[in-house]
């Protein structure tokens, strides 16, 4: 088959899932966009940002990130990155309606490299269209991962989120991000918990938390870790981790090892 490079250049008769293969090279931003058919993109190595208008997610190598069809979003990384990515028709039955990060079981993935295989004309009947709608079915099934933190749609309460996503370790009190937002401490925190559903302590501790799991996807040592995402010391960092996920990052890192 002729192989896609570009979703751009994906051919305008194609059966209801077309995969390609795709590199992402460091310090790519991608700005605001969407596609008329959902995308799975799964991570192979190196972790990218993704913003939509309401959350910010971190996808890790191993993870998986669904983007519903018609879906605002953004894409960054510090990295290079490699992927595989689907465009899915979005009438296909059993899809997720929002976006969600997971992680990929072995079979999920098994799948996703034979689709990469297929002809764009696939018999949607046979062989073919049955590993389509397995896969499918897998993704509705496997459970969320903690990657995700929402984003306030007020334009001043953003402008701080904004910041504090590409810088975790910005270590502002709440008077002098109220200052950046042009408003008064109260509001700041008043306005936040009605955009966010969350006190702000709470949102940046997610934020941070999600820069980690990102870094220990990089092997990074968790000293580096715990002092580039705003801790004072990597003891407060890991009770942070633990407290959170239930387990110390190093034991995390064991259990989600970076891929060859």
């Amino acid at each position: 088959m002729t192989e896609i490079k570009r979703s751009a250049d994906l051919p305008l008769t194609v059966r209801p899932v077309v995969a390609l293969s795709d590199h992402y090279p460091a310090g790519l931003v991608d700005d605001f966009h969407s596609h008329e058919r959902a995308q799975l993109s799964y991570a192979c190595s190196g972790v990218i940002s993704v913003s939509t208008d309401s959350t910010t997610f971190v996808l890790p190598p191993n993870r998986a990130i669904w983007i519903p069809a018609g879906c605002r979003h953004m894409v960054s990384c510090r990295h290079d990155v490699d992927l595989n990515v689907l465009y899915i028709d979005p009438t296909l039955p059993n899809q997720p309606n929002v976006c969600r990060v997971f992680d990929m079981p072995l079979l999920a993935r098994a799948l996703i490299q034979e689709i990469l295989t297929f002809d764009h004309e696939y018999d949607e009947t046979g062989r073919e269209g049955r590993i389509v709608r397995l896969l499918i079915e897998e993704i509705q099934r496997v459970p969320e991962v903690p990657l995700s933190a929402p984003m306030p749609h007020d334009r001043r309460l953003r402008r701080v989120c904004d910041q504090i996503v590409a810088q975790p370790s910005d270590q502002r009190d709440l008077d002098e991000l109220a200052k950046l937002a042009g408003m008064g401490r109260r509001t700041f925190t008043r306005t936040f918990r009605e955009e966010t559903g969350m006190a702000f302590a709470m949102w940046r501790q997610q934020i941070r938390l999600m820069a980690a799991i990102s870094m220990l996807a990089e092997g990074q040592p968790i000293t580096n870790i715990a002092y580039e995402v705003g801790y004072e010391s990597p003891s407060s960092f890991t009770a942070m981790f633990h407290r959170v996920l239930g387990v110390a990052p190093s034991h995390y890192a064991r259990e989600h090892p970076r891929p060859n």
